[in-house]
């Protein structure tokens, strides 16, 4: 086990036994929550449907919460996470391309020109992400992402990017799972980018990851062993109207609980929410410069405008992250 592996995984199952304790113990199930609305409502919502013969009980199989991963379980700013490890393996695989040196976009990246890589585009973007993250095994990306987590750090934080989790959400995930929810994650992230690890960080198994997906293709090897081979062609883009169609497609059944942070993610709560019988809808709001960040109608990462709007009308809760939350992350005192 990788040393950032080994150490987060003892860290992150300290924190778990001592939400999973606190939740069995019935005190306080979320104690990086400060006392208010927010948690008042998760907290109500839960009492409602697990208490059996109450109107509002929900059976255990159909207990199904969904959660967005970059700026809803972990941080997305300044740029996705995702990205940064493109970014970085484009910088590892510079030797062996010298043409990239005058071709856009890994001219601009590799010089760290973040207006010529802007200006590349979405196709820009497209080829960054294509040269990362395939002509490889599904085995060899997992390793790749897996050794680039246990070296990479965090620009502003300068800790791995696995500590940019925040911990009272973590707790929400385990008090979930206390009281007979099922957790998925359902991120426009790239589901072979997260598999490896969310399962050690956030306690979600690798089967209960939705995800955007590139094609693979089942081949032999040389040796004739059984591969699959990772290629650049788009399969799935699990964001924004795609979400709730990744559910509907990967976990089968209509969420009870979600939670998101954009307008990305819109679609999904606005799905969770048509459903029969009490039903929980959730955001992040960061509005915390000092701990973490602050943005939403105007940022280009995690722009919270019109499920904002959606959530005040229909009244959806809103969890302000520097009103609501104690902490952001388990290493603050």
């Amino acid at each position: 086990m990788p040393g950032f592996t080994r150490r987060r995984f003892v860290m992150t199952a300290a924190a778990s036994a001592l939400a999973a304790t606190s939740a069995t113990a019935q005190t306080d199930p979320l104690p990086s929550w400060n006392d208010g609305p927010a948690k008042q409502a998760i907290l109500d919502f839960v009492k409602r449907v697990t208490v059996e013969g109450a109107v509002d009980f929900v059976p255990v199989p159909e207990r199904i919460a969904v959660f967005d991963n970059d700026g809803t379980l972990w941080s997305e700013q300044p740029i996705y996470f995702q990205f940064a490890f493109a970014v970085d393996r484009v910088k590892a695989l510079a030797p062996e391309h010298p043409e990239w040196k005058t071709e856009e976009p890994f001219k601009s990246l590799l010089a760290g020109d973040l207006k010529g890589l802007v200006a590349s585009g979405e196709k820009g973007l497209l080829e960054i992400m294509a040269v990362s993250h395939t002509g490889m095994t599904t085995e060899s990306f997992t390793k790749t992402v897996t050794d680039w987590l246990a070296g990479a750090q965090h620009p502003r934080f300068k800790r791995p990017y696995t500590d940019l989790v925040y911990q009272p959400m973590l707790e929400l995930t385990f008090y979930l799972r206390a009281q007979g929810f099922k957790t998925f994650i359902v991120s426009g992230g790239g589901i072979e980018f997260m598999r490896p690890w969310t399962e050690k960080i956030y306690g979600i198994p690798p089967e209960q990851v939705v995800g955007s997906s590139g094609v693979v293709k089942f081949e032999m090897s040389a040796d004739g062993k059984p591969t699959l081979m990772k290629e650049a062609k788009v399969e799935f883009i699990d964001d924004g109207p795609g979400k709730p169609v990744g559910i509907n497609r990967f976990i089968g059944r209509r969420p009870v609980f979600a939670f998101g942070n954009s307008d990305g993610d819109q679609q999904m709560l606005e799905w969770t929410a048509a459903g029969a019988g009490l039903r929980f809808m959730g955001l992040v709001h960061h509005t915390d410069a000092e701990r973490e960040w602050a943005y939403d109608r105007q940022s280009h990462i995690g722009k919270l405008d019109k499920a904002l709007d959606e959530a005040n009308a229909k009244g959806w809760t809103v969890a302000d992250m520097k009103r609501d939350w104690k902490r952001v992350f388990a290493f603050e005192p």
